[in-house]
């Protein structure tokens, strides 16, 4: 009997991408488009939630059309239809999410409303075989969070920031120093040229017994040494970011090497078999980072495994793919969009306030 393939529809908006992608059952991406809106947000330094929106609904056709033809595939011909639901920028979901069930409506194929962490956590498996369960760093300009992935919404998280996320203290502290949006690719580029040891800057939270982050306190320490230094035009800016790149680094790193102590004990590998470290999120393309996690993968005995940089970054292929990991349990139509929707409801919250979800 031939196999009937399953085509879906992914699309994102939770940040400043507009996304639409479509994905076989059989891993193959067909078309993974996007519209960014990074020269939009730059001159304010940051994403506008309100600007966001806009430009979404502005675009999001366009970009669903763009993907349907670099498929060679027509509406007619989509399976089932997945949006990204929450968390993010509530204007953005919004847009998405509507556009998503309208078209599942209007052609009576199946809806999934997808956790945008739960795309980012399952991506691994779209661009290499990797069974469950594995170790998963979340690193991204909203979230950072250590989780043991177990399955499609099974998830069992070890710790998150308490404040910022790193790829937030990337973005915060390149507007500082003057080096433009986004910050964590400017802030590589430039630290190529400093000296990572030549600024200290603090490491919160190292040797502290969980797994938990922080970044505000690194972020401010960053703010106060530019002013002692007379400010972006007159520091060493390369000698700034390399030093909070290597305290960012530092942070992770440190966060990590317990989880994966933690992760062990709680899934002993099979005889033969090497527990896997996954990095995703947009910070995972940062190269510094890797070269560090790398090393201390090798040392405990995991195997590390980044998504390529096209499924790293907010991406709509990865929303098809978490909706094609659980096929058979699509979504009603009523189904609300949600700000903040954390992949561990049932997890204690750290210690401190304003934690992530």
């Amino acid at each position: 009997m031939t196999h009937r393939q399953i085509f879906m529809l992914g699309i994102e908006s939770s940040c400043d991408e507009t996304a639409a992608a479509i994905v076989v059952d059989d891993k193959r991406i067909l078309a993974n488009e996007i519209a960014s809106q990074i020269e939009t947000h730059a001159k304010h330094g940051g994403v506008v939630p309100e600007v966001a929106a806009r430009a979404h609904l502005e675009v999001i056709d366009q970009v669903i059309g763009d993907a349907l033809t670099k498929a060679k595939l027509k509406i007619t011909d989509i399976s089932g239809v997945a949006a990204t639901a929450g968390p993010g920028l509530i204007g953005g979901v919004a847009v998405g999410t509507v556009t998503a069930k309208a078209i599942a409506a209007a052609r009576k194929i199946p809806y999934y409303a997808v956790n945008h962490l739960e795309g980012h956590a399952l991506s691994p498996r779209l661009a290499e075989d990797i069974s469950f369960p594995y170790l998963l760093l979340l690193v991204s300009g909203g979230h950072t969070q250590l989780l043991a992935v177990a399955g499609p919404g099974h998830y069992h998280r070890y710790g998150t920031t308490m404040d910022d996320a790193a790829g937030e203290a990337f973005d915060k502290c390149a507007k500082a120093m003057g080096l433009g949006y986004p910050g964590g690719p400017a802030i590589e580029a430039v630290a190529k040229s400093g000296d990572s040891k030549s600024i200290n800057l603090p490491r919160p939270l190292q040797g502290s017994p969980n797994c938990h982050f922080s970044f505000s306190g690194l972020k401010t320490a960053l703010a106060n040494k530019l002013q002692q230094l007379g400010g972006p035009d007159t520091a060493p800016i390369a000698d700034l970011a390399a030093s909070l790149q290597a305290a960012i680094t530092d942070c992770l790193a440190d966060r990590t090497k317990k989880a994966m102590l933690r992760f062990r004990d709680e899934f002993p590998p099979a005889e033969g078999q090497q527990p896997v470290l996954v990095i995703a999120g947009g910070v995972a393309a940062n190269r510094y980072i890797f070269n560090r996690l790398q090393h201390d993968a090798d040392t405990a005995g995991f195997r590390l495994s980044v998504p390529p940089a096209k499924l790293c970054t907010d991406n709509a292929a990865m929303i098809a793919w978490a909706a094609l990991e659980r096929l058979e349990a699509p979504d009603k139509l009523d189904f609300a969009p949600r700000p903040r929707w954390p992949l561990d409801p049932d997890a204690s919250p750290p210690p401190g306030r304003g934690v992530r979800q």
